[in-house]
């Protein structure tokens, strides 16, 4: 039979679910996704930016965006892991919605500095 250990630990407001759990000795973390609105985002003619998405009215609005300038020598699959890219800060970008080819969801920092 597999065992399962729920650890809590007690608040101020009580007893709270700690944020790992055991099963069979190896214990287990949840994945930590993204909180919020971060982005790359790959559009038409071959751009691609980064930054915090809004989207509304047919448009789409980065602020503390980034342009990726540069990426190619380690391919788009590690420059998303790794940041190592020439990521150039500029100022708040509007496009078209129909400009967007994709997009692929990043950490809340990704590419600031």
């Amino acid at each position: 039979m597999t065992s399962i250990y729920l650890i809590t630990q007690p608040t101020e407001k009580g007893t709270q679910m700690n944020t790992t759990i055991t099963i069979n000795g190896i214990e287990y973390a949840p994945v930590n996704r993204s909180s919020g609105t971060r982005a790359v985002i790959v559009v038409d003619r071959g751009w691609i930016f980064a930054g915090d998405v809004t989207r509304e009215n047919g448009r789409i609005r980065l602020s503390r965006a980034v342009h990726v300038f540069r990426w190619e020598s380690i391919g788009f699959a590690k420059m998303i892991e790794t940041e190592d890219a020439d990521l150039r800060p500029i100022v708040d970008v509007d496009m078209p919605a129909d400009a967007e080819i994709f997009c692929v969801p990043v950490h809340d920092e990704w590419g600031i500095k």
